[in-house]
């Protein structure tokens, strides 16, 4: 048997993926064992450059409260996304992609006190110093951090993740995309349940689907 890789193509400042954080946890909880789960970053909005106009802040706003009813994760909406906030996803990124450097162990818990400083503390995650102090949660010293989150290789790899999530042609975030061996499977895309999850994940693992999926 082929060993697999469940890949989660996902970024730290998707509302959805927020709400699909205890999903995720949880298929780490019941799957880990049996198959690697490793972070893609899609890159949502990376490299936006100006601030947004109020029309599309209500518009964000509206999903995130969209994904606070439905999966029942916590948001701060009171002063979320202050006037001249620029919603460039690719600092955050990075960030992970840079502790991937540093500790691959700690990605996902990374990847989550990003995706809670920022939906739940109004923190600015698209500043390296922010980020720098996230980062020490984990235990990851901040001055290593900064200057890795600097470097050239993490921010040629934080373009490799964005160019591989398009050559996948994935469009919607969070994706869960199996792989065996030369083999890629689309398993979901967009927000879905645990319980929706679970025969997906079970008839891959067991060989049942024969949906295609990305090229490798």
């Amino acid at each position: 048997m082929n060993e697999r890789t469940l890949w989660y193509v996902a970024d730290p400042m998707c509302s959805w993926c927020w709400g699909f954080s205890p999903v995720i946890e949880a298929i780490q909880r019941e799957y880990g064992a049996r198959l690697g789960i490793e972070v893609l970053l899609g890159g949502l909005r990376p490299g936006t450059k100006y601030p947004m106009p109020p029309a599309q802040r209500e518009q964000i706003l509206h999903h995130w409260r969209a994904v606070q009813q439905l999966t029942a994760q916590p948001f701060r909406f009171e002063g979320a996304l202050p006037e001249g906030f620029v919603y460039d996803t690719e600092p955050a990124s990075r960030g992970v992609v840079t502790v991937s450097l540093i500790n691959r162990e700690a990605i996902f818990s990374f990847f989550k006190i990003v995706q809670s400083a920022f939906y739940m503390e109004q923190q600015d995650v698209t500043n390296s110093i922010v980020l720098s102090q996230l980062a020490a949660r984990v235990g990851i010293d901040a001055q290593q951090f900064g200057q890795t989150f600097e470097s050239d290789i993490a921010k040629r790899m934080t373009l490799e993740h964005f160019r591989k999530a398009r050559q996948w042609g994935v469009h919607g975030f969070p994706t869960l995309i199996g792989q065996s061996g030369a083999d890629y499977r689309l398993l979901s895309t967009g927000y879905c349940s645990l319980e929706e999850l679970l025969p997906k994940l079970d008839g891959w693992l067991l060989g049942q689907l024969d949906n295609s999926g990305p090229s490798s």
